[in-house]
Parts: structure tokens; C-alpha cells; sequence
């Protein structure tokens, strides 16, 4: 061939009439010790967290890395400046004036002492902003968290008759809600929060906000005594049986709180710059209606004030927890549950502002940090504190630059306690019920409702079925319908998992599944198979019958659409990315069967754990190596090739006829 006044020449090598076509190798055997300790790797430090700590020469530099990792404070503070400090105090007296109303509030709803929320705010963000990595994240107490508190300790130490008991049990859980937080930190088991999906989590706190809603009834109307339940038929039931000692005059002041609060709420989602205004509003609600309540005497009025709140720093409270009382499992049943719920939106926020900012939040690294400042502030007279969305939108609205944030916050509650705390005395409990009301709206997601109900039915029935059962049952019922139905969902998709039939796409060696493409068409005589998940004990043997059925139904089809025969069926291992001695010995099963059958088998695009197990349990050697292809396309052009069809049934050409 002449090409532009070169000379070309092309050699063509030749190829032998049934050459076997590459064969899939199988890896290096590998010790037993080694393959576990990269499956633990990979399971507990998939980010490789010491790898900045690695890179250091060793001494003094390796030495002040891995402080840096441990105390991620050491990472802002060196770089720390005044305008990075301007913008943190602005931001921390900001979230200061969320966080006095929202303290006094939540911690009214878990039936503790208003001033436990304000301790709540002080000793624990002192922690975090040691210990925590997100820059926007601004800790404090949850209303879900104290609502949890309050349904599952009450009924063993009731806060009105029994208030010191009942503290003791709430430090006592928020000690092993802590306990149990940075233990999943410590041993890199973050990835066990995830298994609460986020349908469940949406349909949790939707459910939660209801019930919290509709408990601030007691507020609006000014009743005496309330039910603890947190269901809503007992709830109901509370309200109508007290028809006689409704107020309206609390009633009015509250939708008038609420209303204000609406608004200002309105107004900083329509402008982002007038966020302050919708963060300062709680406390302008609460200054508002103690001066109104004090001028007009509102407890001849049935307006119920909070009364007197004490003065001062958080006092110790180690002594105080129970570790060897009837009610210890209680406790601690209460703080995992509410330790893994603060944890899911906790991390979920950070996270999330992390990606929008760009920075990079280590999950592992704020379970310590929650579990520390969980620890210190149940020694310290606090409860359950978290990352709640609200306080920490604020936060990021507000423009923060560091962690340092909360640092000025505690300052400012530190200041609140030592010469405010009188002030609030003549504040209507009406007031922090109004705060609470419109907070929890805001954690009514229906927009996320409505796209799981468009996008996935199964979540959607996750997320209604825990919403029906927070409102109507309980939270521990929702809770338990939250993870029986996901976990239902899990056993499901192992032991059921999809197989579907490819088909090649014209034009091309591409296989693609034929209910997805419409111009993928079968392969005559061949049947190919793909397998969408790992096998083992738990599916291997529906594999195996419902690999059996498809090539049942294949066949009729051929025989009622009178096509060439089936020869051959292969099976697509691309997605299977492991196989146990149970799913070894079903690949083993169905080659005999297909044997019986007259049909033959062939794998394609297995993986090196795969290769490595048939290897062992001598399943290759029985499938025989040239019938492992590399893919799809070279199996059903050799099963075409190399399978010739019998009397009536198949068989599979002798070695000598497939040269």
C-alpha cells in the first residue's frame, strides 16, 4: 500500500481456528491476616485519617500533626486574625441571642430547669470549639433531643413530683449518650449512623415536630397539668378533658408571639442579608411579652410564668450520675437512642455546610467531639447538646469564620447567667411556646416528603410509616417502625437481589439490560445473565432458582417462537464483589445442572476475590478456564462458536471438533 509517497506495509498475524480467548488470571493467593486487615482498613479508614500526620518527617514535626489531628482547634488558631475574630464575635453574639430563648424553652420541654438549657449553651461549646472540625456548626440543646428525654425518663421519676430524680436521670443519659458518641468516634464506627437513612430520619423529626407542636397546647392555653405521652390521642385527650381551665388571654398573646415569629422567619429566607432579624427575634419575643406580662400582671390573668432562675456558673453534677440504680439501663437506653438522633443531624449539617464552603468535615473526628462535650456537660449540670440546624444556619448566615463562634456564644450565656438570669422571671411560659412552635416548623420538611414520594415509593412509605407512628403511637414506636422497616428493606435486597438479562446493542460488543434498552437483542443460543449483588448464604440458594427459572422461561420462548435452541448461559460477575463457600458451592450446583441440562456455563468479568474463591474450592477447575472470559461480548462469541446443538438438546463440541 502506497499512503503519501511511503510505503506501507501491513502484517496480518494470523489466527488459529478456535483459539481460546485470553484467560481470566487468578491473583496471588494472599495470608489470612493480610485480606482481614484490608477489609478493616477499608472499613474503618477508608479517608485515611493519619496521612497528613504520615507525611511529616518524624520528630517534632509528626509530633505537632498529630495534635493538629487531635485538637483541630491547633489547625485555625495559628492563622487566627482580628477580622477572622470580628466576624466570629458578630456571629457568636448573633447565635447568643438564639441560643438564651431556645435554652430556656427546650429545656422546659424536657422537663428540666430552665437554667439547665443556659448551662447547656456554656460548657459544652467551650468543648467543641476545641474538639470540633466544622467551621459553621454551633452547638446546643435540640428540641427532638428534648423531647426524647422527657417521653422516655418521665415515666420513671415524674419532673414535677420528682425533679431532682428526674436531673440526675437526664445527666445520667446525657453521660452515656456522650459515652456512646465518642465510642463510635473513637473506633471509626461512624458509618453505623448511616444506617438510618434519610427517609427515616425525615419522617422521624417531621413526626417529632407534630407531636411537639401539639404539646405546646399546655402553653397556648394555659393548663395546669399536661399529659407525658407523647402520642396524639393522649395528647387530644388532655386538651378536651380540660375544656374548663382554657384561658384565652395566653392563648391571643401566644398566636401573636407566633405570628411575629413568622414573619421575621419570612423575612430572612426572602433576604439572606436580614437574617438577624429572624435570629434576634425569639429573644425580642421574650423581652417583649415579660415587659407586657409585668406591667399587666398577667398571672391574674392565667398568663403562667417561668418564675425565678438561678444565678450563676454551671455547678458539678458527677456525683449526681447513676450508675448503679434500678434505672441506669434506662438512662442509658435513652442516651444511645438520643445520641445516635443527635449525631444524624448533626453530622448531616456539618457536612453539609462543609460542601458549600468547600472545607473537608472529618465525620469520625465530630462523634469525639460530641461525645467529649456530652461527657463534660453531664458533669457539668448540662443535658443533651447537639448541632441543631437552626442555631447553626444562624451561625453560617451570620458569616463565621472558625469554630471560635461558639466559643463567644458560651461567653455571652456566660454572661447571661451571672447578671441576667432575674430578668427572665416575669417571662410567659407562653412565650417559649410560641418559640418552640415555630422553631419545629421549620423542621417539618415537606419539600423532602414530597421528593421521596416522587423519586422512591419504598422511602416514601419509610418516612410516612415513622410519621405515623411518632404522631400517633410514640417516638419509641416511630423509632422502632423506622429501623424494623429499613432493616426489612436490607434483609430484602440480600437475600432477594436482581438478576437481569442483557442483550447487545446493535453495532456494538456492548451488553445492556434488555427491559432498560429496547434496542438490545438476545444472543441466538446463548442466555446472558447479570447477577447485581454479592453471593453468599443469604441469596445463594434463590440464585440458584431464580437463575434456574430464567432459563425455564428463556425456553419456552424459544419453543414458542421456534428460534435456535439454548446452548449456552452466561453469567455476568462484573457486579458481584464477593462470593462466600455457600456461593461458591451454588455456581457449583448449577454446573451440574446445566449438565444434566446439556447446557453449558460461562462466567465473565469475575473479580479477583471471585477468581481467588472458585480457585480454592476447585469450582473453576470444574468450569473449566477456557470458559472464564473477560467479558460478555467474548463469551457469547465463543459460546457461538464453540456449542453445537444435539438431538433435541444441547451439548458441547469435544475439543477436537473445535479446531
Amino acid at each position: 500500500m502506497v499512503l503519501g509517497g511511503h510505503q506501507i506495509v501491513v502484517v496480518v498475524a494470523p489466527v488459529a481456528p478456535g483459539r481460546l480467548p485470553p484467560r481470566v488470571p487468578v491473583p496471588p493467593p494472599r495470608s489470612f491476616l493480610r485480606t482481614i486487615g484490608a477489609s478493616l482498613r477499608e472499613t474503618l479508614f477508608p479517608d485515611e485519617p493519619w496521612r497528613a500526620v504520615a507525611r511529616e518527617p518524624a520528630g517534632r514535626a509528626r509530633a505537632l500533626a498529630a495534635l493538629r489531628y487531635a485538637f483541630p482547634c491547633l489547625e485555625w488558631l495559628p492563622a487566627y486574625s482580628l477580622a477572622k475574630l470580628r466576624a466570629d464575635v458578630i456571629s457568636g453574639l448573633t447565635v447568643a441571642s438564639l441560643a438564651v430563648p431556645q435554652g430556656i424553652s427546650y429545656a422546659r420541654l424536657a422537663g428540666l430547669d430552665p437554667v439547665v438549657g443556659l448551662y447547656s449553651s456554656f460548657v459544652p461549646a467551650l468543648v467543641y470549639t476545641v474538639l470540633g472540625s466544622s467551621r459553621d456548626l454551633a452547638v446546643g440543646t435540640m428540641a427532638v433531643g428534648s423531647l426524647l428525654f422527657a417521653s422516655m425518663l418521665g415515666p420513671a421519676a415524674a419532673p414535677a413530683a420528682e425533679p431532682e430524680m428526674y436531673a440526675r436521670l437526664a445527666f445520667t443519659a446525657t453521660f452515656f449518650a456522650g459515652a456512646f458518641q465518642a465510642a463510635l468516634g473513637l473506633l471509626r464506627l461512624g458509618f453505623l449512623v448511616d444506617f438510618l437513612s434519610h427517609a427515616a430520619i425525615v419522617g422521624f423529626m417531621g413526626g417529632c415536630a407534630t407531636v411537639v407542636c401539639l404539646s405546646q397546647l399546655k402553653g397556648f392555653l394555659g393548663l395546669p397539668h399536661f399529659t407525658h405521652d407523647t402520642g396524639l390521642p393522649a395528647i387530644m385527650a388532655s386538651v378536651f378533658s380540660q375544656t374548663g381551665q382554657w384561658h384565652w388571654q395566653p392563648f391571643v398573646l401566644g398566636c401573636c408571639l407566633f405570628l411575629f415569629l413568622q414573619i421575621t422567619r419570612y423575612i430572612g429566607k426572602r433576604k439572606p442579608k436580614l437574617f438577624w432579624v429572624s435570629a434576634a427575634a425569639p429573644l425580642v419575643s421574650v423581652i417583649l411579652s415579660t415587659v407586657l406580662v409585668y406591667l399587666i400582671h398577667g398571672e391574674k390573668h392565667g398568663i403562667q410564668s417561668i418564675g425565678s432562675i438561678k444565678k450563676g456558673i454551671n455547678p458539678p453534677s458527677i456525683h449526681s450520675l447513676l450508675f448503679s440504680s434500678p434505672h441506669t439501663w434506662l438512662a442509658a437506653k435513652t442516651g444511645i437512642i438520643t445520641g445516635i438522633i443527635s449525631l444524624a443531624e448533626g453530622s448531616a449539617v456539618a457536612k453539609s455546610f462543609a460542601m458549600a464552603k468547600n472545607y473537608h468535615v472529618d465525620g469520625n473526628k465530630e462523634m469525639i467531639a460530641f461525645g467529649a462535650m456530652n461527657m463534660a456537660g453531664s458533669c457539668t449540670s448540662c443535658y443533651l447538646t447537639a448541632g441543631p440546624f437552626s442555631r447553626s444556619a444562624v451561625n453560617r448566615d451570620a458569616g463565621c469564620r472558625t469554630a471560635a463562634s461558639n466559643a463567644v456564644m458560651a461567653l455571652a450565656v456566660l454572661a447571661t447567667l451571672l447578671f441576667l438570669t432575674p430578668l427572665f422571671r416575669h417571662t410567659p411560659q407562653v412565650a417559649l411556646s410560641a418559640i418552640i412552635a415555630s422553631a419545629m416548623l421549620g423542621v417539618v420538611d415537606l419539600r423532602a416528603a414530597a421528593r421521596l414520594a416522587r423519586v422512591d415509593k419504598v422511602d416514601f412509605c419509610v418516612c410516612l410509616g415513622t410519621f405515623l407512628g411518632v404522631v400517633f403511637a410514640s417516638v419509641d414506636i416511630g423509632l422502632i417502625v423506622a429501623v424494623a422497616v429499613l432493616v426489612l428493606r436490607i434483609l430484602l435486597s440480600v437475600a432477594r437481589p436482581r438478576t437481569t438479562a442483557l442483550g447487545r446493542v446493535p453495532g456494538t460488543t456492548v451488553y445492556r439490560r434488555m427491559d432498560q434498552y429496547d434496542t438490545a437483542r438476545g444472543t441466538p443460543g446463548v442466555l446472558v445473565l447479570r447477577i447485581d449483588s454479592p453471593i453468599y448464604f443469604a441469596n445463594a440458594s434463590y440464585l440458584r432458582e431464580r437463575i434456574a427459572r430464567w432459563i425455564d422461561d428463556e425456553e419456552d420462548r424459544i419453543r414458542a417462537a421456534g428460534e435456535e435452541s439454548l446452548r449456552c448461559v452466561v453469567l455476568d460477575m462484573g457486579s458481584v464483589a464477593s462470593i462466600d463457600s455457600c456461593g461458591t458451592k451454588m455456581v457449583e450446583d448449577l454446573k451440574k445442572s446445566l449438565d444434566k441440562r446439556r447446557l453449558q456455563i460461562a462466567l465473565a468479568n469475575p473479580g479477583s476475590e471471585i477468581m481467588r474463591k472458585l480457585d480454592k474450592s476447585e469450582v473453576l477447575q470444574l468450569v473449566g478456564d477456557e470458559w472464564i472470559f473477560l467479558t460478555v461480548a467474548e463469551a457469547c462469541d465463543y459460546a457461538q462458536s464453540n456449542c453445537k446443538v444435539g438431538t433435541g438438546l444441547q451439548s458441547v463440541a469435544s475439543p477436537d471438533e473445535m479446531v
